[in-house]
């Protein structure tokens, strides 16, 4: 650590409404943390490498810290022999058991955590993932227990001696009533006393820090004419000042940030650190995704990478100089992700281990030391006819299952195929599939349905239709 680093630490930190002091030990574990950008390791993918050789890919890249969405035993015994952080996962099926039951707690801990540490250097237990981005009554029954399994998990670990494993759950941006302008910043009313309150209460005890998920992909590609790119991309030399702060800001992600500061302020907490557990932009995309391409992708973490590196730490406008432990997202391209193409296109290797572009993870090397990368198309909205069809190559028995599935929803839907019928002939699974699933999609993709079914469609640009 730099003299710099170690006299940051006893210094008292601005925030936008008050200044506060950070004890010198808890920071110097922050400006550690914060150093070694991470990677979230996500396996939901058929053709991935195994742990062992992901892990290895993962010391390549020369990532400091790595993000597991489980606690898989056979991830964790390799990554003892490693010097890599380790972040491990609640599945958020099991809050609600261990909320209510201390002896759920110790059996979790027993089971993912002793085999493995100190050998294996985990930081970081996340309780869920994202939980209150889901509302349906057993969803609300995993908000009430967030907390509880938090603190019976810290029980767990304190009983057995452990003090330097933070506990936290990362949440999504949709946690937030308004984000704009930053000052604005309002949890919703559903959440804020009954969920927010205590969970911020908890972090603000156990000097745990508030893990969030923040894509400023979404906002700018939502609203792209007043959302610039280069503002998103971290490379504008535009400002943009709140009219309520008065805080200058020069891209979108401290914007995003401060927004979920302002609304810890408001309700008591302006003082508990920031994490960043996923942050990334997407390599590829379906045909009307806009933005989502190689170039910018690479612009985004490498300038995000030279931000979160910056040494002395540059925070944000409303906390500056404040040290943010970032994990980028993610390792690899996901093929068996549900969603639109994007959500199968975020990371930075392909499935070979091969880069999708170059980055480099100290944050040392130039930017524009990189070489070129192909200049995208996709930076404007797609204006054109896009159909959804099967994809070449699918399994019969499993199209005449998603055949059965588009073409049940609504009578309408299929009523061409019907024998007699103007789309009927030719009678083959495939035809029948390609022409089910672009009817399902444009009946239904006013109410987010993707061409995805699960993995048996793609987006084309060609009319299924003219090569009969």
């Amino acid at each position: 650590m730099s003299p710099f680093a170690l006299f940051l630490s006893t210094l008292l930190i601005l925030s936008s409404s008050c200044c506060y002091a950070i004890g010198s030990q808890n920071n110097r574990t922050v400006l550690a943390l914060a150093s070694r950008i991470g990677i979230n390791y996500g396996k939901l993918g058929n053709n991935l490498p195994s742990p062992y050789q992901s892990i290895n890919l993962i010391k390549t890249i020369k990532a400091g810290h790595v993000k597991l969405y489980d606690a898989d035993p056979e991830t964790l015994k390799l990554l003892s022999k490693t010097n890599l952080y380790v972040t491990i996962m609640v599945p958020n099926n099991q809050i609600i058991s261990i909320g209510a039951d201390q002896a759920a707690a110790d059996n979790w801990v027993a089971t993912n955590v002793l085999p493995f540490y100190p050998q294996t250097r985990i930081r970081f237990v996340l309780v869920g993932n994202e939980i209150l981005s889901y509302n349906s009554d057993q969803d609300k029954q995993i908000w009430a227990n967030l907390v509880p399994a938090m603190r019976k998990v810290v029980n767990s670990l304190r009983a057995r001696g452990i003090h330097n494993i933070k506990v936290g759950t990362p949440l999504a941006m949709d946690a937030l009533r308004s984000s704009f302008p930053p000052s604005s910043g309002t949890f919703r009313e559903d959440i804020a006393v009954p969920v927010m309150l205590p969970l911020l209460k908890f972090l603000n005890g156990t000097n745990s820090f508030f893990f969030l998920d923040v894509y400023p992909y979404f906002p700018w590609s939502t609203d792209p004419v007043n959302n610039h790119l280069d503002f998103a991309l971290f490379e504008s030399n535009s400002t943009y000042t709140d009219p309520q702060s008065g805080l200058v800001y020069t891209n979108l992600l401290d914007q995003m940030l401060d927004s979920v500061i302002f609304a810890m302020t408001k309700l008591g907490y302006p003082n508990i650190p920031l994490a960043i557990s996923e942050t990334g932009w997407p390599n590829a995309g379906d045909i009307h995704e806009i933005g989502a391409n190689v170039l910018n992708a690479a612009t985004y973490n490498r300038n995000l990478i030279k931000k979160m590196t910056a040494n002395p730490p540059l925070g944000t406008p409303a906390r500056r100089g404040s040290p943010i432990p970032t994990f980028l997202f993610s390792l690899f391209n996901e093929n068996q992700k549900p969603g639109s193409g994007t959500e199968r296109h975020w990371g930075i290797l392909n499935p070979d281990g091969t880069p999708i572009y170059d980055i480099d993870f100290s944050g040392t090397r130039s930017v524009s030391s990189f070489g070129s990368l192909p200049k995208p198309s996709n930076n404007v909205p797609f204006k054109g006819n896009v159909w959804c069809v099967a994809v070449d190559g699918a399994d019969e028995a499993e199209l005449g299952q998603a055949l059965n599935f588009a073409c049940g929803r609504s009578n309408a839907t299929c009523a061409a195929l019907a024998p007699g019928g103007e789309c009927y002939a030719p009678v083959t699974v495939t035809w029948h599939a390609s022409y089910a699933f672009s009817s399902y999609w444009a009946q239904f993709r006013n109410q987010s349905s993707q061409c995805y079914f699960n993995g048996l469609a793609r987006e084309t640009t060609t009319n299924p239709g003219e090569s009969i």
